[in-house]
């Protein structure tokens, strides 16, 4: 009996064990059919020091931390020089790229290539090709390069649309110089917006990135590249479990135009726009937080131009459904300048189809803040705890607006909300109404028809841009 139970467990483990293997993936094929369409990129930027006899970094060729500094602090010219040590010197970098076309196109990061005087293209094969710069578009980070051969292996695109959170991806790429090294991972999430980068939904993954495997393909199960990896989120400079991709058609679309004309033409609409909060949602009389805010409109700018306006909600752009803030600047730079679009927009309660003809974006521009302008002209804190002045005809002027009140120090409840000295009141919005505030009788007088429960938001203009600050439930009234 004994030996019959051993047997029996004996076999519920062997297949429990098979069970696990075959559920485990196994990318041996992918990475033979697909790894060869992998290259190294090397590239090397010859730069010359600003000081006479100055080297880039304080150390002799001797020491330890000479070569550290000769591969990662060279691209940062003007440092303190040492007597004795050539002024002209190079920089040299690493990343990876993949073959799109049999006849030498290869795509990489933006970053990769960026100002090198000399780019190398290393095969698996060792094979080794200079290329050159086809284009270049740093607002996805995307490039494409070419270099002078035929019959070169290529990879096979995929549809990120179909990818799934969750599915299991690959990375190969040249990590530290470790040229075509593989690593695995899954999708950690999709659509991830990051700071200053408004173009590109990247693709999250737990996939192992790390310095080297910029420009590299990831690719899904399939074989299939379904994004170019480009960013980790790391506070060493090394993974930590977060690392985001450019998806491939984003970088299709991208390279189409550099290889037709060698730059990347973007729609604007001229506005600046804000996520809809729940509480924002509220004051406008939305039943859900949806759309993009509209928080300023360009004079002169086709949204301007169009008949959008400060405190539009915008929900739909030429028929696609805008669910947050995010997915705007990506819609409407995907869509060609000159084209006619129609824009459905949340204004007072209700909705308006409006009709836009799209510009090209231009390039960014630097704000400065404005002047906070004349001495306070009335020192009693409101209900809010702000204490406010009506704007000057010179402020007026200068920030370009009819009315608004100017805050000139913040005291009491008002701590508890996002608004600053130098800020200026436009207007004030709830349940929809749009009330432009003209004085801070008229101001005061409004705030007074809340009780404490009322969600009420303020239209504020801050430096050169302006924001909608909400704020939940008003203190009680009192002066000071």
């Amino acid at each position: 009996m004994k030996q019959l139970l051993v047997a029996f467990f004996f076999t519920v483990f062997s297949v429990l064990a098979q069970a696990d293997s075959r559920g485990l993936p196994d990318f041996t094929e992918l990475v033979e059919k697909q790894g060869p369409a992998v290259v190294n990129i090397s590239t090397t930027q010859s730069l010359r020091s600003n000081g006479r006899n100055a080297q880039p970094f304080p150390f002799d060729e001797n020491d330890p931390m000479f070569e550290f500094f000769r591969r990662f602090i060279p691209r940062q010219p003007g440092m303190p020089g040492i007597p004795g040590v050539p002024r002209d010197y190079e920089s040299r970098s690493l990343g990876s790229g993949f073959v799109i076309s049999s006849d030498g196109y290869l795509l990489t990061n933006a970053h990769v290539v960026d100002a090198a005087d000399e780019i190398l293209v290393r095969l698996t094969d060792k094979r080794e090709f200079k290329a050159r710069v086809i284009g270049t578009d740093k607002r996805t980070d995307v490039a494409l390069i070419k270099i002078e051969a035929t019959g070169l292996p290529t990879v096979r695109l995929g549809d990120p649309g179909v990818l799934k959170v969750g599915e299991w991806v690959i990375a190969i790429g040249s990590p530290f110089g470790f040229e075509n090294s593989v690593t695995a991972g899954i999708v950690s999430a999709k659509g991830r917006s990051l700071p200053q980068e408004n173009y590109v939904p990247f693709i999250q993954t737990d996939t192992a990135v790390n310095p080297g495997n910029s420009g590299g393909p990831l690719f899904n199960m399939k074989g299939e590249v379904v994004g170019i990896n480009s960013q980790i989120y790391s506070r060493s400079g090394g993974f930590m479990g977060i690392s985001f991709a450019i998806p491939i058609d984003v970088a299709m679309e991208v390279q189409a135009q550099l290889r037709a004309t060698g730059k990347v033409s973007r729609g604007r609409i001229g506005v600046v726009i804000q996520e809809v909060t729940k509480e924002l949602a509220e004051s406008f009389g939305l039943s859900k937080a949806q759309g993009a805010a509209v928080n300023a409109v360009e004079k002169g700018g086709p949204a301007e131009k169009a008949g959008i306006e400060p405190g539009d909600v915008i929900l739909r752009f030429d028929g696609r459904t805008i669910g947050s803030s995010s997915d705007l600047p990506r819609i409407v730079g995907s869509t060609k300048p000159g084209s006619k679009v129609t824009i459905q927009v949340w204004r007072k309660g209700t909705t308006r189809d409006i009709p836009v003809v799209i510009g090209e974006i231009a390039e960014e521009k630097v704000a400065s803040r404005s002047s906070r302008g004349a001495k306070p002209t009335e020192r009693t804190a409101n209900r809010l705890g702000l204490v406010v002045s009506e704007l000057t005809a010179e402020q007026k002027r200068e920030l370009k607006v009819n009315s608004g009140l100017l805050i000139e120090d913040v005291r009491n409840n008002a701590a508890r909300v996002d608004l600053r000295p130098g800020d200026v009141i436009l207007a004030l919005i709830t349940r929809g109404e749009n009330v432009e505030i003209k004085s801070g009788e008229q101001f005061n007088r409004l705030l007074a028809q809340f009780d404490k429960s009322a969600n009420v938001t303020l239209l504020v203009r801050r430096g050169e841009l302006q924001t909608f600050v909400t704020i939940k439930g008003l203190p009680e009234r009192r002066t000071e």
